[in-house]
């Protein structure tokens, strides 16, 4: 495994190399850039990457092994120990070593003593008989005597030379893992060629005086772009609890997924022995599935595009945001629904665009006569409230746009499951102008793990769109998934597909329709709607109240999306409910917990 280590930093303190080495690795196995398990070089390849003696190598391993640092499988090699490593025990080190002064001036006792008294003494250092695994020493916590026949182990190729032209063998007090080199004879120093023992202190920015480890400095300046991000981070994908039955989208069930045609298409997307693995892919993604996806298009949605004007995308959100940065200069104002999708609210705001609400009833949204130049809207299906734009809005929308020059982008995020009513046609299908940019995604219909998006764009846009994702993406990522997808839709997979998820999602929503008005009608006005997965039901009672069912759900194993995350101007309660996820027993199971919880609010009251 190659690694890197501040090796050059700790040559600056330490005057032998695998002293630098002992502590640059042991700085990396303490803050984590080595962690538990890792697998070391071997002594030979660490001597050669550091150009020490083999014997110094093996004594570098010898005393992160002592200190507990790494541990040795026979016939396997060193590893680093498993379990974090805190400061604590630098602290009782460095105290030791405090208890007896920083003496250590080279009053090393004659005739084979351990050392001098001082830094025996005050560092805690003991010389036990016998080798060790890699070498012979002795110590703890790296604050070592090395012995062999009265020179250290470290040859005369591994020091370094103290400047000013003092002695070559240099100890450290005072620090928490320091090496005291012990001459079995006599001391280090010898008149007229004394050594300066250096006392070094650490502490969390690093070692004192040396800036091996600067200290931390202010955060890195970002730009305005990078201001509106950070303030507008959201994550909205949390992990369910063990048990829990939770009503947030997560995606279908693993079993209802054609795995086994799934599978046959990625190996076709292979090629014969991988052959295919390494073919180019434009930018703006596959030809195969862009035409895929336009034939699927014209039957489906009524819309009549060609591959040239589609355009794929690591998911929709990525498209959304680069089309957002095309579209909309800084300070200018661009439509969006409210309540509506906070993906597409963080975009505008993040290019430095002005919100503009649009208001939304039961039909949808509400057109005016926005001053604005950009128009973010859900007609199929309305996010979240799942209401559907009456063709009449359509067609002044499209007018809205034509007096303006404004664009249109038609998000169309998961009416693929529509298992009731017939499905107006698109705004995209009506627009005579090009106008409108018609986005669409596959981790809906697939599975959340495919990271497919895309949108279907005016020809002036085509070339634009398509420079801009060469830019974040020359090579767009996915390739082998775009060629299985295509696969899977020109053999009928995803049609077959289709129609069985949207028999089952038919059914499962009609049970969390009935299962919510029968146990909790009292609280919740579920919104009628025939596609999609989720449902969207206004809170009847108090704020106060819903807040407190919001906790008492979560302390029966269940919750749900408040939809406050999808409004920008405040508004009345509501939740949104996804089932996709759950059978029918999980429906069953989450509504009666859910009931529990407004018990529970009813007899606290």
């Amino acid at each position: 495994m190659n690694f890197t280590l501040p090796y050059e930093q700790y040559l600056d303190i330490y005057r032998y190399k695998y002293l630098a080495l002992y502590h640059a690795l042991r700085a990396a196995i303490l803050d984590g850039t080595l962690p538990g398990g890792t697998r070391l070089p071997s002594t030979r390849k660490l001597a050669g990457l550091y150009q020490l003696s083999r014997g110094s190598a093996s004594q570098v391993y010898d005393m992160l092994l002592a200190d507990g640092y790494i541990r040795t499988e026979r016939g396997r090699g060193a590893f680093v120990s498993e379990g974090g490593f805190l400061g604590d025990d630098d602290e009782g080190h460095d105290a030791g070593s405090g208890a007896g002064g920083t003496g250590n001036s080279g009053n090393a006792e004659s005739g084979g003593s351990a050392g001098s008294a001082g830094s025996a003494g005050s560092a805690g250092i003991s010389a036990p008989e016998g080798d060790s695994l890699f070498g012979s020493w002795s110590g703890e916590a790296g604050c070592s005597v090395l012995r062999n026949g009265g020179r250290s182990e470290a040859d005369a190729s591994d020091r370094i030379r103290a400047p000013g032209g003092g002695s070559t063998c240099w100890g450290l007090s005072g620090v928490a893992g320091s090496s005291v080199p012990w001459n079995g004879g006599g001391s280090e120093t010898e008149a007229g060629s004394a050594s300066t023992l250096v006392s070094v202190e650490w502490t969390a920015e690093g070692v004192s005086g040396y800036g091996n480890r600067p200290a931390a400095a202010g955060p890195v300046k970002l730009s305005a772009w990078g201001e509106r991000l950070m303030e507008r981070q959201l994550t909205v994908y949390e992990k369910t609890g063990v048990g829990s039955v939770s009503f947030r989208s997560s995606g279908m069930q693993a079993g209802q997924f054609p795995y086994a045609e799934w599978r046959s298409a990625l190996n076709y997307a292979g090629g014969k022995q991988g052959g295919l693995l390494d073919s180019y892919c434009p930018p703006q993604g596959d030809e195969g599935l862009r035409r895929s996806i336009a034939a699927h298009l014209r039957i489906t949605r009524g819309i009549r595009a060609e591959a040239g004007q589609i355009v794929l995308f690591s998911g929709s959100m990525q498209g959304i945001m680069i089309l957002t940065q095309l579209l909309l200069e800084q300070g200018s104002s661009a439509v969006v629904e409210d309540p509506g999708y906070h993906g597409i609210r963080r975009a505008v705001e993040i290019s430095g665009g002005r919100l503009l609400p649009g208001r939304v009833d039961a039909e949808g949204l509400v057109p005016e006569d926005w001053e604005a130049r950009l128009l973010f809207v859900t007609p199929s299906r309305q996010f979240p409230t799942g209401a559907v734009l009456p063709l009449e809005r359509r067609r002044r929308l499209l007018e809205w746009a034509r007096r303006h020059e404004a664009v249109i982008i038609e998000d169309d995020y998961d009416s693929e499951f529509r298992w009731g009513g017939r499905p107006i046609e698109p705004l995209k299908a009506l627009d005579r102008e090009e106008r409108v940019v018609y986005v669409g995604s596959f981790s809906n219909s697939m599975f959340f793990g495919l990271r497919v998006g895309f949108a279907v764009l005016p020809p002036s846009l085509a070339a634009p769109v398509i420079a801009a994702k060469a830019l974040y993406e020359p090579l767009p990522a996915g390739q082998l998934e775009q060629r299985a997808l295509a696969r899977f839709m020109s053999t009928g997979g995803y049609g077959r597909h289709l129609r069985r998820m949207t028999r089952i999602y038919g059914e499962r929503a009609q049970l969390l329709r009935t299962l919510l008005a029968e146990r909790l009608g009292d609280v919740f006005e579920v919104l009628p709607g025939d596609a999609g997965l989720h449902l969207y039901a206004r809170w009847l009672r108090s704020d106060a109240e819903f807040a407190a069912f919001r906790a008492a759900a979560l302390r029966r194993g269940t919750d749900f999306r408040d939809a406050v995350l999808y409004r920008i101007r405040p508004g009345s309660a509501a939740a949104c409910f996804s089932f996709a996820h759950l059978d029918a027993a999980a429906l069953e199971e989450g509504v009666s917990r859910l009931l529990q919880a407004w018990n529970d609010v009813q007899n606290l009251s």
